[in-house]
């Protein structure tokens, strides 16, 4: 600990950056060239930026958030000019000095603590809808357009069943489209997402008519489950409300009736950003201490919609969380801290045959799950033949998980393969029917694939 308070990896800040071009953007800024009046203090880091015109631009960055300020015109948090600075932070050196903040960094970093304290004092503002009764009937005319959706989708699937699934080869996206509008207009974007993703299926590679069956079973499964939720278990209806697009509040999860804060020390486990041309999706997995339980921070960002601020693989929060209702509940919203974010250790893991079994038990509750975050242990990438096969082997060689497909594209495997170099190491990432799809390997610091 130095006067700084603990100074973040490089690593750890590049975590923080919104997509690739920040970050090389970013790293342009890293030198102490264009900074001036850069400081670091009581868990903050503030500096002035040379950019094209006269004035300079102020940043200032709360690491106890972590959380962003900066005067330029920019709508990415953080911007390169906050990704710059803390880069050059986290470099050592003399260029970024200790010391007291400037008025103007003071004045912003003393309302965001405020604010902050009000929020954590009396939880998360309530927003209970004026008029109760007319909520319930937007809520009622909304149940109502989505189970005159999942009836149509029902139709549509039994349409195909008695022409044939080789009939859905030569349907074209254009059908396909054409429901998932339907189901947009129903007010069920979850049941949308899903047709799209039949579409993508038929005549995409060998065995496509089982796989698109398997994923119309699944569909049939969701519609049948809305159009009976009545009948279903309180948390199963949960899960089912979720997985057809209906949304709870953070502020109903943090503070309504039924909420049960849980506090833990959660360690950070992993960090991934991904972005569909119109929203960018930020998710935050945490694994908490004493509970052992994983949680999934979700935000979602637009143009005029920024990110949750971001929390960098490794850090431990001391906070508490409250999970949304479902069958296995996973996401949570993020409700009080008790202290600033402090580096954690390496999180311990479990082998293949054990991340395995967490899927499937959590696949027995919610049937529609991809995936379960879980943490392996002593594991060696095993790289297939021309790029393709890749696995990670248990030190043992008993057992063996592919690496899901998704990641064969991306640079991580490498990365991967790299830090390992043949050696066991500790990886984080998602275990699921696709295989696994690394986010996190510890070199010991935690390094984001």
């Amino acid at each position: 600990m130095n006067s700084q308070g603990d100074r973040w990896t490089t690593d750890q800040v590049l975590a923080l950056a919104p997509d690739e071009t920040s970050s090389r953007a970013g790293g342009k800024l890293a030198g102490p060239g264009p900074w001036s009046d850069a400081g670091a203090g009581d868990g903050a880091v503030w500096g002035r930026c040379k950019g094209s015109g006269k004035t300079p631009y102020q940043a200032v960055i709360d690491t106890k958030g972590p959380a962003f300020s900066c005067s330029c015109p920019s709508r990415k948090f953080p911007c390169k000019h906050a990704l710059g600075l803390l880069l050059l932070w986290a470099g050592g050196g003399d260029a970024v000095a200790a010391g007291e903040p400037p008025q103007w960094a003071a004045e912003w970093l003393a309302a965001r603590r405020q604010r902050a304290d009000r929020e954590a004092g009396g939880g998360a503002p309530s927003r209970a809808p004026a008029d109760p009764e007319a909520a319930a009937r937007r809520a009622e005319r909304r149940t109502q357009r989505i189970r005159a959706g999942a009836t149509e989708l029902e139709q549509r699937l039994e349409d195909l069943l008695h022409s044939g699934l080789a009939s859905a080869d030569g349907a074209g996206q254009d059908s396909w489209e054409e429901t998932a509008a339907r189901m947009v207009d129903a007010q069920a974007p979850g049941l949308a997402a899903r047709v799209r993703e039949l579409s993508s299926i038929a005549a995409s590679g060998p065995d496509w008519p089982a796989r698109l069956l398997e994923e119309c079973a699944l569909l049939h499964l969701l519609d049948q489950g809305f159009l009976g939720i009545d009948h279903l278990p309180a948390p199963l209806a949960a899960t089912v409300r979720t997985r057809v697009g209906l949304t709870t509040e953070a502020a109903d999860v943090l503070t309504g009736l039924d909420a049960t804060p849980v506090r833990d020390r959660w360690l950070v486990l992993a960090q991934h950003d991904s972005d569909d041309g119109r929203l960018t999706t930020r998710r935050i997995y945490l694994r908490g201490d004493r509970t052992g339980r994983m949680a999934l921070y979700l935000s979602h960002g637009g143009a005029h919609r920024p990110l949750e601020p971001a929390l960098p693989p490794g850090l431990v929060l001391d906070a508490e969380l409250a999970y949304y209702p479902g069958a296995r509940p996973l996401r949570a919203a993020l409700g009080k801290r008790h202290a600033p974010a402090a580096p954690g250790p390496v999180p311990p893991g479990c082998g293949i045959d054990a991340a395995l079994a967490a899927y499937g038990d959590a696949l027995r509750h919610d049937p529609w799950l991809d995936s379960w975050p879980v943490v392996l242990a002593d594991v060696t990438p095993i790289p297939g033949l021309d790029g393709a096969g890749w696995q990670l082997a248990d030190a043992d060689g008993e057992s063996a998980l592919p690496l899901d497909p998704r990641c064969l594209d991306r640079p991580g495997r490498w990365q991967l393969a790299a830090i390992s170099g043949g050696a066991p190491v500790t990886v984080f990432g998602e275990c699921g029917h696709r295989g696994f799809l690394p986010l996190t390997v510890w070199d010991p610091a935690p390094v984001s694939l």
